[in-house]
């Protein structure tokens, strides 16, 4: 009886001591409410789908010669903007070209001879455009089923959006651009065109869209990737606040204002909000320029002290709601 009793006082003690420990490890660290004041700005803000695109041709054409034969002269290279009708290069069919090695065996005045007598063929542009491909040199023996230059009409940026985002995207919708090769040079363009057939992969339904440059820029090139911002809507001159100022109670949307310079005392304040990125929402009704809003913040608090009650977290903010 008298060793049970012992038993149970040690048994207590370290029970105590236990709990001592643990509520001081509990209490080092404690989540501290701090707001900081953050005055309502005004600027210009945007809603968007994000996605990346791939630069390619709208329409791409592969000018094959007219004729089985020789490449006697090329006159463009990768890069050049042609017109239609343009000369691209002069071929000599495999008959004139046979002719033509007999002739400058005989001297220079054979040679001009047959030259004018028989004349080169012309292969010229069939569109406006740049060429994007070239695979023939002079002298070198095509026939007319070789592609010997491609020709793009211009350059789009085509993209696959989710099937999800396909309702935010409408024709002439504005789309900022970034190539990732020139991302501080950015530019704007327009959806052209949206298909109306989807691809899956892995189980995501895409559909292809199309934008095409206001403005090609000089350094944009076949094959770069893109990042896209499809504007969605936007707006000037807008009242912004962070959105994580906004609280959401039902249909009720509210900040804390600050009422006085230092942001020590606040009161709820309903608000009528806009768009937003994400990051700022648009204040359509509720504040006013040079108005101040608390915006609450979870900080993890370490305490050095070896009490049982943690450190009160310095500069700690008004509480939600609270005011004058």
């Amino acid at each position: 009886m008298k060793l049970n009793w012992k038993s149970g006082i040690l048994l207590g003690l370290v029970f105590l001591v236990g709990l001592w420990f643990w509520h001081r490890e509990a209490s080092s660290q404690v989540e501290a409410k701090t707001y900081e004041a953050i005055a309502v700005k005004r600027g210009h803000i945007s809603k968007a789908v994000l996605a990346t695109g791939t630069v390619q041709p709208e329409n791409q054409l592969a000018i094959k010669p007219p004729i089985d034969g020789r490449a006697e002269e090329v006159l463009v290279a990768i890069g050049d903007k042609v017109k239609k009708g343009q000369v691209l290069a002069w071929m000599s069919s495999s008959e004139r070209a046979a002719l033509l090695d007999v002739a400058r065996t005989k001297g220079d005045k054979e040679l001009k001879k047959w030259e004018d007598f028989y004349k080169a063929a012309a292969l010229v542009a069939p569109l406006d455009g740049t060429i994007i491909g070239k695979s023939v040199v002079p002298g070198q023996v095509v026939t007319a089923a070789d592609t010997v230059f491609t020709l793009s009409d211009h350059l789009i940026v085509a993209a696959s959006l989710d099937e999800t985002d396909l309702a935010k995207i409408a024709l002439k919708q504005k789309v900022d651009m970034e190539l990732d090769a020139y991302s501080s040079q950015p530019f704007t363009g327009r959806v052209e065109r949206i298909a109306f057939s989807s691809t899956t992969v892995n189980n995501v339904t895409t559909y292809e869209v199309d934008i095409l440059p206001d403005q090609v820029p000089d350094f944009m090139r076949s094959g770069m990737t893109a990042s896209l911002t499809f504007v969605i809507a936007e707006r000037d001159n807008a009242l912004l606040v962070p959105a994580l100022a906004v609280t959401h109670q039902g249909d009720q949307n509210t900040v804390l204002l600050a009422t006085d310079s230092s942001g020590s005392s606040s009161r709820t304040q309903p608000v009528t909000l806009g768009i937003t990125d994400g990051k700022l929402v648009e204040i359509v009704s509720g504040l006013k320029d040079n108005d101040t809003v608390l915006v609450e913040k979870a900080n993890l608090t370490s305490t050095t002290s070896g009490g049982l009650l943690p450190t009160p977290p310095k500069d700690s903010g008004p509480p939600p709601g609270g005011g004058q």
